[in-house]
Protein backbone atom coordinates (compact mmCIF):
# COMPACT_ATOMS: atom_id res chain seq x y z
CA UNK A 1 0.00 0.00 0.00
CA UNK A 2 3.09 2.30 -0.04
CA UNK A 3 1.60 3.97 -3.32
CA UNK A 4 -1.89 4.57 -1.92
CA UNK A 5 -0.85 7.71 -1.01
CA UNK A 6 1.21 8.76 -4.49
CA UNK A 7 -2.94 7.30 -5.88
CA UNK A 8 -4.96 9.60 -3.63
CA UNK A 9 -2.99 12.65 -4.17
CA UNK A 10 -2.77 12.11 -8.13
CA UNK A 11 -6.97 11.36 -8.20
CA UNK A 12 -7.98 13.55 -5.95
CA UNK A 13 -6.21 16.90 -8.24
CA UNK A 14 -7.97 14.83 -11.39
CA UNK A 15 -10.79 15.28 -9.71
CA UNK A 16 -10.66 19.44 -8.79
CA UNK A 17 -12.44 19.87 -12.20
CA UNK A 18 -14.94 17.32 -12.13
CA UNK A 19 -15.83 19.00 -8.21
CA UNK A 20 -15.92 22.11 -9.40
CA UNK A 21 -17.75 21.77 -13.17
CA UNK A 22 -20.18 18.89 -11.41
CA UNK A 23 -21.02 19.85 -7.86
CA UNK A 24 -19.94 23.38 -7.60
CA UNK A 25 -20.07 25.74 -10.80
CA UNK A 26 -22.99 28.28 -10.70
CA UNK A 27 -23.78 28.01 -6.71
CA UNK A 28 -24.74 31.38 -6.03
CA UNK A 29 -23.93 31.06 -2.18
CA UNK A 30 -20.50 30.98 -2.74
CA UNK A 31 -18.18 33.60 -0.86
CA UNK A 32 -17.02 36.63 -2.37
CA UNK A 33 -13.09 37.07 -1.84
CA UNK A 34 -12.96 39.23 1.45
CA UNK A 35 -15.52 36.75 3.00
CA UNK A 36 -14.46 33.44 5.29
CA UNK A 37 -16.77 30.27 5.51
CA UNK A 38 -18.61 29.82 8.69
CA UNK A 39 -17.33 27.05 11.18
CA UNK A 40 -14.68 25.64 12.91
CA UNK A 41 -12.52 25.56 9.64
CA UNK A 42 -12.33 28.50 7.03
CA UNK A 43 -11.79 28.35 3.87
CA UNK A 44 -10.07 31.08 2.30
CA UNK A 45 -12.02 32.89 -1.26
CA UNK A 46 -10.19 33.67 -4.01
CA UNK A 47 -11.24 35.07 -6.55
CA UNK A 48 -14.73 34.11 -7.71
CA UNK A 49 -13.61 30.39 -6.17
CA UNK A 50 -13.74 29.09 -2.07
CA UNK A 51 -10.43 26.82 -2.16
CA UNK A 52 -9.67 24.28 1.17
CA UNK A 53 -7.22 21.45 1.19
CA UNK A 54 -6.30 18.11 3.35
CA UNK A 55 -2.88 16.86 3.23
CA UNK A 56 -2.93 13.34 2.57
CA UNK A 57 -0.15 11.80 3.82
CA UNK A 58 -1.46 13.26 7.48
CA UNK A 59 -5.03 11.50 6.77
CA UNK A 60 -3.86 8.49 5.76
CA UNK A 61 -1.54 8.07 8.62
CA UNK A 62 -4.60 9.00 11.68
CA UNK A 63 -7.25 7.37 9.33
CA UNK A 64 -8.54 4.11 10.91
CA UNK A 65 -9.66 2.89 7.39
CA UNK A 66 -6.76 3.11 5.48
CA UNK A 67 -4.74 1.40 8.68
CA UNK A 68 -7.22 -1.35 8.42
CA UNK A 69 -7.03 -1.78 4.05
CA UNK A 70 -2.87 -1.71 5.25
CA UNK A 71 -3.22 -4.29 7.20
CA UNK A 72 -5.18 -7.11 5.74
CA UNK A 73 -3.24 -6.24 2.36
CA UNK A 74 0.04 -6.91 4.50
CA UNK A 75 -1.55 -10.04 5.31
CA UNK A 76 -2.76 -11.00 1.58
CA UNK A 77 0.97 -10.42 0.61
CA UNK A 78 2.38 -12.40 3.60
CA UNK A 79 -0.13 -15.45 2.29
CA UNK A 80 0.92 -15.21 -0.86
CA UNK A 81 4.64 -15.09 -0.70
CA UNK A 82 3.91 -18.29 2.02
CA UNK A 83 2.06 -19.82 -0.40
CA UNK A 84 4.87 -19.39 -3.18
CA UNK A 85 7.72 -20.21 -1.12
CA UNK A 86 6.62 -23.54 0.03
CA UNK A 87 6.11 -24.07 -3.52
CA UNK A 88 9.19 -22.98 -4.42
CA UNK A 89 11.07 -25.34 -1.55
CA UNK A 90 9.13 -28.35 -2.85
CA UNK A 91 10.39 -27.78 -6.32
CA UNK A 92 14.35 -27.28 -5.06
CA UNK A 93 14.33 -30.33 -3.00
CA UNK A 94 12.58 -32.38 -5.74
CA UNK A 95 15.27 -30.74 -8.48
CA UNK A 96 18.24 -32.04 -5.56
CA UNK A 97 16.84 -35.57 -5.42
CA UNK A 98 16.63 -35.81 -8.97
CA UNK A 99 20.14 -34.52 -9.56
CA UNK A 100 21.08 -37.34 -7.00
CA UNK A 101 19.46 -40.22 -8.63
CA UNK A 102 19.55 -39.07 -12.20
CA UNK A 103 22.58 -41.71 -12.85
CA UNK A 104 20.54 -44.72 -11.72
CA UNK A 105 17.69 -44.20 -14.10
CA UNK A 106 17.11 -44.98 -17.25
CA UNK A 107 16.87 -42.37 -20.07
CA UNK A 108 13.91 -42.30 -20.51
CA UNK A 109 12.97 -41.89 -17.07
CA UNK A 110 15.38 -39.42 -17.00
CA UNK A 111 13.79 -37.47 -19.56
CA UNK A 112 10.78 -37.66 -18.79
CA UNK A 113 11.71 -36.65 -15.29
CA UNK A 114 12.80 -33.78 -16.24
CA UNK A 115 10.08 -32.61 -18.22
CA UNK A 116 8.32 -32.53 -15.23
CA UNK A 117 10.68 -30.52 -13.28
CA UNK A 118 10.43 -28.29 -16.08
CA UNK A 119 6.94 -28.23 -16.06
CA UNK A 120 6.20 -27.74 -12.29
CA UNK A 121 9.03 -24.80 -12.61
CA UNK A 122 6.48 -23.04 -15.46
CA UNK A 123 3.20 -24.14 -13.27
CA UNK A 124 5.53 -22.43 -10.37
CA UNK A 125 6.46 -19.20 -12.55
CA UNK A 126 2.72 -18.89 -13.27
CA UNK A 127 1.84 -18.82 -9.15
CA UNK A 128 3.86 -16.13 -8.92
CA UNK A 129 2.54 -14.16 -11.89
CA UNK A 130 -1.22 -15.12 -10.61
CA UNK A 131 -0.37 -14.09 -7.10
CA UNK A 132 0.34 -10.81 -8.04
CA UNK A 133 -2.20 -9.54 -10.12
CA UNK A 134 -4.59 -11.15 -7.55
CA UNK A 135 -2.64 -8.69 -4.96
CA UNK A 136 -2.56 -6.01 -7.37
CA UNK A 137 -6.40 -6.30 -7.95
CA UNK A 138 -7.27 -5.91 -4.34
CA UNK A 139 -5.02 -3.59 -3.63
CA UNK A 140 -6.53 -1.46 -6.51
CA UNK A 141 -10.21 -2.10 -5.12
CA UNK A 142 -9.26 -0.93 -2.00
CA UNK A 143 -7.72 2.06 -3.15
CA UNK A 144 -10.91 2.89 -5.12
CA UNK A 145 -13.03 2.12 -2.41
CA UNK A 146 -10.74 4.61 0.14
CA UNK A 147 -10.49 7.44 -2.41
CA UNK A 148 -14.28 6.88 -2.81
CA UNK A 149 -15.05 7.20 0.70
CA UNK A 150 -13.08 10.26 0.79
CA UNK A 151 -13.90 12.02 -1.97
CA UNK A 152 -17.46 11.25 -0.83
CA UNK A 153 -17.19 13.21 2.19
CA UNK A 154 -14.97 15.88 1.00
CA UNK A 155 -17.50 16.94 -1.46
CA UNK A 156 -20.57 16.68 0.77
CA UNK A 157 -18.13 18.88 2.97
CA UNK A 158 -17.88 20.95 0.22
CA UNK A 159 -20.99 21.49 -0.09
CA UNK A 160 -21.62 22.09 3.76
CA UNK A 161 -19.49 25.01 3.39
CA UNK A 162 -19.88 26.32 0.32
CA UNK A 163 -16.44 25.13 -1.01
CA UNK A 164 -15.96 25.17 -4.47
CA UNK A 165 -12.53 23.04 -4.83
CA UNK A 166 -10.55 21.05 -2.25
CA UNK A 167 -7.29 20.05 -2.74
CA UNK A 168 -5.24 17.56 -1.32
CA UNK A 169 -1.51 18.92 -0.60
CA UNK A 170 1.26 16.94 0.93
CA UNK A 171 5.34 17.13 0.71
CA UNK A 172 6.26 16.75 -2.84
CA UNK A 173 3.32 17.85 -4.28
CA UNK A 174 4.29 21.25 -6.18
CA UNK A 175 2.76 23.17 -3.90
CA UNK A 176 5.63 25.41 -2.35
CA UNK A 177 3.27 27.25 0.91
CA UNK A 178 -0.43 26.73 1.87
CA UNK A 179 -2.28 28.54 4.23
CA UNK A 180 -2.82 26.99 7.30
CA UNK A 181 -6.26 28.40 7.71
CA UNK A 182 -7.04 26.78 4.26
CA UNK A 183 -6.53 23.19 5.98
CA UNK A 184 -9.17 20.83 6.71
CA UNK A 185 -7.31 17.47 7.37
CA UNK A 186 -8.52 17.89 10.73
CA UNK A 187 -11.97 18.02 10.43
CA UNK A 188 -11.94 15.33 7.50
CA UNK A 189 -9.84 12.76 9.77
CA UNK A 190 -12.17 12.98 13.17
CA UNK A 191 -15.49 12.89 10.80
CA UNK A 192 -14.13 10.02 8.95
CA UNK A 193 -13.20 8.52 12.25
CA UNK A 194 -16.37 8.88 13.68
CA UNK A 195 -18.08 7.23 10.25
CA UNK A 196 -15.67 4.51 10.36
CA UNK A 197 -16.31 4.01 14.11
CA UNK A 198 -19.78 4.03 13.45
CA UNK A 199 -19.99 1.69 10.67
CA UNK A 200 -17.72 -1.04 12.94
CA UNK A 201 -19.83 -0.78 15.74
CA UNK A 202 -22.75 -1.26 13.47
CA UNK A 203 -21.79 -4.17 11.92
CA UNK A 204 -20.43 -5.79 15.08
Amino acid sequence: MKNLSVVLNVVLLLAVAYLYIDKFSGDSGAADATEMVEGDNQAMAAGDLTIAYINSDTLLAQYAYFEEINSLMNTKRESAQGQYEQRARSLQQEIETFQRTAEGMTINQARAKEEELIQKQQNLQALEGNLSQELMAEEAKLTNELYDVIADYLAEYGKANNINIILTYTKGSGVIYANEGLDITKEAIRVLNERYNASKNTSN
